[in-house]
């Protein structure tokens, strides 16, 4: 498990390397010049050129890259180069609204898949069984822009239960109002994230019907559903825990979108608006940030089923 961990851990550490280097690559091939942006139109080209020398433009890539990645080693994300604000205190204060968000949205997804997945197997060939099917199809296949307007438009303008946009201005000093703000955006990312996850709890229950381990409880005296539930559900856990790691990157693409549509002051919503403006090292940094993300928590997911699975253990 040691050798395993650490082998895991040169390539999760290899990943972030190489994704830092074409996050980084990427973003001096878009048009555009921050040092023009800066100065303004009016600005005279002398102006710009000194502007952008200071700034570090004119400076060799390997070394604007080095200066960069090394203040990430460091825990220096770098600062703005429209505000001068520090990029990591900028992060650490969108992430309270961006991580719980998250969380929400991950756990409305567990709530809709699991139960809701297991019950359509357990129903197969049976109308319920069907109509829970073809419901998850449905709705995986809703655009996450559109199911939030229509959450919006059902529980914020006809009902009136919930704020439609915002976030309150002292966040999260006033909890029930700024947990109030999340729901509607974690329903509308849980709801379409879960009825994608629904499907593979559904097909994973499925297979593990047909096991040998199954079968035999049902021999013993069991129904056949009975010695699912008891038996089989656990391994379909497993199954669970590995495709959590890649729901974590649709609920991350999804919350980019959705802080857009209800004005959430969240990353994804200064990502938009940094790659608008071309700040060059924030834009970088949040994107370095969020790739990490996914590849810590894959990662993590990795650990977890090697340690459960000794079929996995076996083989390493």
């Amino acid at each position: 498990m040691i050798r395993y961990t650490l082998t895991r851990g040169v390539l999760l550490i290899a990943g972030l390397l190489v994704s830092s280097v074409l996050i980084f690559l990427t973003l001096r091939v878009f048009p555009g010049d921050v040092a023009q942006l800066i100065a303004g139109t009016q600005a005279s080209p002398a102006t710009v050129e000194a502007l952008r020398e200071s700034l570090g433009f004119n400076r060799p890539l390997l070394v604007q890259y080095g200066e960069w990645i090394g203040g990430v080693l460091t825990g220096d994300l770098g600062t703005s180069q429209l505000s001068g604000a520090s990029v990591g205190a900028e992060l650490a204060e969108k992430a309270q609204v961006t991580v719980p968000l998250g969380l929400m949205a991950l756990v409305i997804a567990l709530l809709i898949a699991v139960p809701f997945g297991i019950l359509s197997a357990l129903w197969r060939g049976r109308a319920s069984g069907t109509a829970l099917s073809v419901t998850a199809q449905a709705l995986a296949a809703v655009p996450v822009i559109w199911a939030g307007m229509m959450l919006i438009v059902v529980f914020a303008v006809w009902l009136g239960w919930l704020p439609a946009q915002g976030f309150p201005r002292g966040g999260w000093e006033h909890p029930w109002q700024a947990f109030r703000a999340l729901i509607l955006p974690a329903l509308t990312i849980g709801i379409v994230e879960g009825a994608m996850l629904l499907r593979f709890v559904r097909s994973a229950t499925l297979q593990a019907r047909g096991q040998d381990f199954v079968r035999t409880a049902a021999a013993k005296g069991l129904t056949r559903n009975r010695a699912l539930v008891q038996h089989g559900i656990p391994a379909v856990g497993l199954s669970i825990v590995t495709v959590l790691g890649l729901q974590v990157a649709g609920i991350i693409v999804g919350s980019v979108v959705i802080e857009q549509l209800f004005t959430l002051p969240g990353i994804g919503r200064m990502l938009v608006a940094d790659v608008g403006t071309r700040d060059l090292i924030k834009v970088q940094s949040e994107l370095l940030v969020l790739t990490g993300l996914v590849l810590v928590i894959g990662f993590i997911v990795d650990l977890i089923h090697h340690f459960v699975d000794p079929r996995q253990r076996e083989a390493a």
